[in-house]
C-alpha cells in the first residue's frame, strides 16, 4: 500500500492527497509531529531529505529533488495511470505550476497561517513560530494575521486567470483533469484549511470547478 507521509495541511502534501483520493486507490496517511523530529523521513530517504511530502511505495521511496520539480506526481502518474502528464501539454503545465506554487501558494499558506494557534497543538506552537520567524522574520505570523484583507484581495487578482480559463472549458487544460487542476486545489484546500475563509464569490467559475474536482474520480474519465 502506498504511504503518504505529510504535513495535513501542508498545500504541497494536500495535492499528493488529492492525486490519491482521485485514482480511487487505498493508500495510509502518515500525520508528521511539529516537534522537529524528522527522523522518520531522514530515515526513508537515507539522509538526503528531511521536507514533507514523501511517499514510501514499498522499496520506493519518493521526495523532490528541486524547487520545480514533480517526482512524486510524476511517479503516482506513471503508477496509477491517471494521465495528468500528456506530452502535448508539458511545456504550459511547467509553466502554469510555477504560477501556481509561487504567486498563488506566496499567499495561501500565509493566510492559513495567521491563524496556525487553531489547528497547531499548544505544545507544538512556540516550534512552528520559531520555523516561520526565522524563514520569514519576527512577528511575521502576527503580519499576516493584521494584513488578511489586503492579502485576500491580491489572491483574488492573481486567480483571475484561472476564471477565465475555467469559462471555456471544465478544467484548466481541457475536458480532463491535469496535473495542474490538482497542484490548483492543494493551495486552495490550504487557503480553506483554518475555515476562516470562502473562495472569492466573484470567481463562480472557480467554484464550480473545485466543486467538480473534489469529487471526481479517476474512472470517469477512462474511456
Amino acid at each position: 500500500m502506498i504511504e503518504l507521509i505529510q504535513f495535513p495541511w501542508s498545500p504541497f502534501c494536500i495535492v499528493q492527497r488529492r492525486l490519491l483520493e482521485f485514482s480511487g486507490t487505498r493508500f495510509k496517511a502518515t500525520n508528521l509531529k511539529l516537534t522537529g523530529d524528522r527522523s522518520l523521513i531522514w530515515k526513508l530517504t537515507k539522509e538526503r531529505y528531511y521536507a514533507a511530502p514523501v511517499i514510501r511505495d514499498g522499496r520506493n521511496v519518493l521526495f523532490e529533488t528541486g524547487e520545480n520539480t514533480q517526482v512524486i506526481g510524476k511517479y503516482l502518474d506513471q503508477k496509477l495511470k491517471l494521465g495528468l502528464f500528456p506530452a502535448e501539454l508539458e511545456g504550459e503545465q511547467s509553466i502554469l505550476w510555477r504560477y501556481i506554487e509561487n504567486d498563488i501558494e506566496g499567499l495561501t499558506f500565509k493566510l492559513n497561517d495567521a491563524h496556525f494557534r487553531e489547528f497547531v497543538s499548544k505544545p507544538d506552537q512556540l516550534s512552528y513560530i520559531r520555523h516561520k520567524e526565522r524563514k520569514f522574520g519576527r512577528g511575521c505570523l502576527d503580519q499576516w494575521h493584521a494584513q488578511q484583507k489586503p492579502m485576500q484581495a491580491q489572491l483574488t487578482e492573481r486567480l483571475m486567470p484561472f476564471e477565465e480559463m475555467l469559462a471555456y472549458r471544465p478544467f484548466l487544460m481541457g475536458n480532463r483533469p491535469r496535473f495542474v487542476d490538482f497542484d490548483l486545489i492543494g493551495m486552495l484546500d490550504n487557503f480553506l484549511y483554518s475555515g476562516h475563509y470562502k473562495l472569492p464569490a466573484q470567481h463562480k467559475q472557480i467554484s464550480k470547478w473545485y466543486r467538480k474536482l473534489a469529487s471526481a474520480k479517476l474512472f470517469q474519465f477512462v474511456t
